[in-house]
């Protein structure tokens, strides 16, 4: 995944969805919601993430990510502004402390970390931001992979445990926090999980991907919803033919992002999993 510029751009989230390919032993897939009500869409929609919220293609085609396909949804439930803070390359880690690799790709400016900026844009816009989404981990584990032989490195583990730290001890908190007003919270808190872009080189990585995904449910229950996004690009059947036309996996950049209708698919499963 380290071709040229482009392709290094794709390598964080690159392997990325991959690392949730060799990890852990198998799991159940997350459930679509944990929320049983929502608040609704209001006046603001923040993306948050790594290079699918930025809707990254290797095509340099950044126009029709999913946060772009939702947010046409949106508009037609009185959502007027779109902030998409996504950073390509972003981690549980860079999220916190700042530091994420390519801040020059960010289609909303901001400086310092993801997290701080997320935080700042609720305080200034009380009570009107909704929905939130957020899908972050894929990078964490990129160092744990290799795609050769589709092995995970001891560290694996442990870097788990940060990712679900990270996401339980801070992030997932703090954005409640700041989407709280007088006591309740105002919005609506969405994250994704994640698909298996390796399933069809890598068959045994399904259960890896299927266990990565049921700690991000973990973590986020009790904080907001996950949507499954696994399941809508076609779970755990191998080979999976929604690969081909999802990502950019059989194409010639062999790339794990999603194409434009894999973006729009991630968009409807936001849609379906909220009832927006």
């Amino acid at each position: 995944m380290k071709q040229s510029m482009v392709v290094r751009i794709v390598a964080p989230l690159s392997l990325v969805l991959f690392l949730f390919l060799a990890f852990a032993p198998a799991a159940l897939a997350a459930p679509s919601s944990y929320r049983l009500s929502f608040v609704g869409p209001k006046k603001y929609y923040l993306a948050l993430g790594d290079s699918l919220a930025f809707g990254f293609q290797p095509d340099l085609n950044f126009s029709h990510g999913y946060v772009d396909d939702f947010y046409s949804n949106l508009k037609g439930h009185g959502v007027q502004s779109l902030a998409n803070m996504g950073c390509p390359g972003e981690t549980s880690s860079t999220f916190i402390n700042g530091g994420c690799p390519y801040p020059y790709l960010r289609k909303y400016p901001y400086i310092g970390a993801q997290l701080n900026a997320a935080v700042l844009f609720l305080k200034l816009h009380p009570g009107q931001v909704s929905p939130v989404t957020l899908d972050i981990g894929a990078n964490d584990m990129l160092s744990d992979i290799t795609t050769s032989n589709c092995t995970v490195s001891s560290k694996f583990d442990s870097d788990l445990a940060t990712l679900d730290s990270n996401l339980t001890k801070t992030i997932l908190p703090q954005l409640v926090a700041a989407m709280t007003v007088n006591g309740k919270v105002t919005g609506d808190l969405v994250m994704m999980n994640y698909y298996d872009p390796y399933q069809n080189i890598c068959p045994h990585s399904v259960s890896y991907v299927q266990t990565i995904d049921q700690h991000l449910a973990n973590d986020v229950s009790g904080y907001g919803t996950i949507v499954n996004v696994f399941t809508a690009f076609g779970g755990a059947a191998t080979p999976n033919p929604n690969i081909c036309t999802y990502t950019w996996m059989c194409s010639v950049f062999k790339d794990i992002h999603a194409t434009t209708k894999g973006y729009s698919v991630i968009a409807t499963t936001f849609e379906n999993g909220t009832g927006y």
